[in-house]
């Protein structure tokens, strides 16, 4: 395949947004984020949809390493263990997704605590009504391709509560630019 052929299959040219996955992923982790504090957290329910729900799948499967227990949720309702001890992060790339929303309007009765990404929308309107934490971060072409993105920007805010070394995150990036180099749209071959 050719860079020409590339342009006509992906024709919202989405692989120039995964071309830049690694300088996306360094950005959002060295941008400087508010970081709110929550304390005594053990279990952490990531609520999202779609790539949002992939996004909540990654941090479970980062965090199993550690003793807090993850629960994600790709629906409506929130696990029966959530408490006082809980923070329930709500992830949805363009802020509307309907799941994400309900999990964050139905557990306001809960103890738990309750933080909220989204590129604005419905999410940030209800989260800034309701006096709850909430990140926005610009999505990057599309929910999926925003994955990176997400990914650190989160790392970086919730850094408190969710403990991977920096050396590690720093890694994963070179990685990325590692990988990029036998990836780029630019270097289409056999192999690519």
């Amino acid at each position: 395949m050719n860079f020409e052929e590339l342009e006509k299959i992906d024709s919202k040219k989405m692989f120039k947004t995964y071309d830049m996955w690694p300088d996306i992923a360094k950005e959002s982790y060295k941008q400087e984020f508010s970081k709110p504090e929550f304390k005594d957290i053990d279990h952490i329910v990531f609520a999202g949809m779609g790539g949002s729900g992939t996004i909540g799948d990654v941090f479970s499967s980062i965090l199993s390493k550690n003793d807090i227990h993850t629960s994600v949720v790709k629906g409506y309702l929130l696990p029966k263990t959530v408490d006082k001890n809980t923070l329930v992060v709500v992830t949805s790339v363009s802020g509307n997704t309907q799941e994400p929303l309900t999990v964050l309007k139905n557990s306001q009765n809960s103890k738990a605590k309750f933080v909220a990404f989204s590129s604005g929308g419905l999410i940030k309107e209800y989260a800034l009504k309701n006096k709850i934490n909430h990140q926005e971060i610009k999505m990057e072409h599309s929910p999926r391709a925003s994955f990176p993105k997400y990914i650190f920007s989160i790392l970086r805010t919730l850094e408190s509560v969710i403990h991977v070394k920096k050396s590690d995150v720093l890694n994963t990036i070179y990685e990325m630019e590692m990988l990029r180099k036998n990836i780029f749209s630019n270097n289409l071959n056999e192999d690519n």
